[in-house]
């Protein structure tokens, strides 16, 4: 039984699906980080320095004093400290990294779609141009090749023109 489990279970990991989805969270940790560092040291620096030199993630509001009364020169001593805060600084970079990741999705689908909508436009093109090389027999109305000169079907005979030849008038 547990050779069966191990044998059933290789299957279901070695599959096409299941590898796709680990090599994309796999990816989508390590573009986390990426967006992580870029809101942080990127980003959010200079709109500090606009605002008047605030450092975003030591920007919390202190709920209630930690062993050590307030004020904290920090996030990290206020937590050191024992105290509850609201950390908004936090929650702001959380917010733009979320918008950053938002975006890059959005411009990624977005790319996929334009790609997608011209592969259907070269499949319409050609199928309308395999559509073209076909004529319709007037006599059984089926489509044969555009130079037939004989209907397969009903062996009519064919003038280059796409009518019946007096033969078969």
């Amino acid at each position: 039984m547990f050779k069966g489990l191990i044998t059933e279970f290789k299957k279901f990991a070695m599959r096409g699906n299941v590898i796709d989805m680990a090599v994309g969270i796999i990816i989508g940790a390590a573009f986390g980080k990426i967006v992580d560092s870029l809101v942080k040291d990127v980003i959010m620096p200079p709109i500090g320095l606009l605002l008047g030199k605030v450092d975003f993630s030591n920007l919390f509001v202190v709920l209630k004093s930690g062993v050590t009364p307030p004020p904290y020169a920090s996030l990290t001593a206020a937590q050191t400290a024992g105290a509850v805060t609201i950390n908004l600084g936090l929650f702001v970079n959380a917010v733009i990294s979320f918008v950053v990741v938002a975006f890059a999705v959005f411009i990624l689908i977005k790319a996929i779609n334009e790609l997608q909508a011209k592969i259907d436009r070269k499949e319409a093109a050609s199928e309308a141009k395999s559509e073209t090389k076909t004529k319709v027999c007037p006599y059984c109305c089926t489509n044969i090749p555009l130079h037939a000169v004989r209907c397969p079907h009903c062996t009519s005979q064919l003038s280059a023109d796409n009518t019946l030849s007096e033969n078969n008038q």
